[in-house]
């Protein structure tokens, strides 16, 4: 069984040993945790935001960069590509850990939530649970973990508290910006698991999303890189699953009754409350779906530059 937290460890590895490299700051706590702090009081960068991805990833994922443009408007892209969908995505990078110790919040995503079966249902869904002695976590957070909250994040997983290892970066940072936008492919994998399809179908799939500009604070730069997906991530899934065809005009952002304006509009219109805001939108803008079992090929939504730009500030 392949292990995202074995793979991960390999690449937080290198960000240990080599942090001026990355603009980066290693940190051991007393009890022999170990962070790397890639935007909290770090520069962080590009290269620090491809180290991150691949992390949140487990480690089963490539990540690159690209210069593009939107209308016409030069603009990053990072480019995500992974032959094993279900496991990187929902395995790992989701975000469905809330790390909550004290005063510390972060939202935990990456290989240690298949250590801590974070939530429990997902593993059940995609049949897969790791078994190795390091818990590798991303935190997003404008916050270091302490040596309880990593104590906490130990036991969670089960594992020693020397053989935790966190990289943390703020939303509202270089690294947050690429990491965000990083879960491109994630929406659409996770978006077809809470429609109740079977994930485990899909073979390969790669997505780009724009990097959008950092925000000066977390609720902005949320509604911002967001939106890089809500309104530009295009997705390519490669599977063997005809009932595909029930499922893909409820997959693009543009079915959500809350689909039209930047995020951060939306969201200040809801009273700042996600309770009020239709969940489905939280997807990619376009997805094309290779069936291979018939042969065919199909593409559901479209991208929206106009309300990418007006997001970012561009427009």
């Amino acid at each position: 069984m392949i292990s995202v937290n074995e793979l991960a460890l390999d690449i937080f590895e290198e960000l240990a040993e080599y942090p001026e490299d990355y603009n980066v700051e290693l940190h051991e706590l007393d009890n022999g945790a170990r962070i790397v702090d890639c935007g909290v009081n770090a520069k962080g960068g590009y290269l620090a935001g491809k180290r991150f991805t691949e992390i949140c990833m487990g480690g089963l994922a490539e990540v690159s960069f690209r210069n593009g443009n939107i209308n016409g408007v030069p603009m990053p892209f990072i480019d995500i590509n992974t032959d094993f969908p279900a496991i990187s995505c929902l395995g790992s990078q989701k975000a469905g850990w809330t790390v909550k110790v004290g005063n510390f919040f972060a939202m935990g995503s990456g290989p240690a939530r298949a250590l801590s079966l974070m939530p429990k249902h997902t593993f059940e869904v995609i049949e897969y649970e790791d078994d190795c002695d390091c818990a590798v976590i991303c935190l997003e957070s404008d916050k270091l973990p302490t040596a309880d909250v990593m104590d906490e994040i130990a036991k969670k997983c089960k594992v020693e508290p020397s053989n935790v290892c966190a990289v943390v970066a703020p939303t509202a940072s270089i690294v947050g910006s690429i990491q965000v936008s990083g879960r491109c492919v994630e929406t659409a994998i996770y978006k077809l698991n809470e429609l109740g399809f079977d994930t485990k179908k899909i073979q390969a799939a790669m997505g780009t999303a724009p990097i959008p500009p950092v925000k000066k604070d977390s609720t902005r730069a949320m509604g911002c890189t967001n939106d890089a997906t809500i309104y530009h991530g295009q997705i390519y899934l490669t599977m063997r699953a005809p009932e595909i065809v029930d499922y893909l005009d409820k997959i693009p952002s543009c079915k959500s009754s809350s689909y039209g304006e930047p995020f951060y509009d939306t969201f200040k219109a809801a009273g700042f409350d996600f309770y009020k805001i239709d969940t489905s939108l939280f997807s990619p803008a376009e997805v094309i779906i290779n069936e291979l079992t018939e042969g065919k090929v199909y593409r559901t939504g479209s991208v929206n530059p106009e309300v990418t730009l007006k997001s970012f500030g561009l427009l």
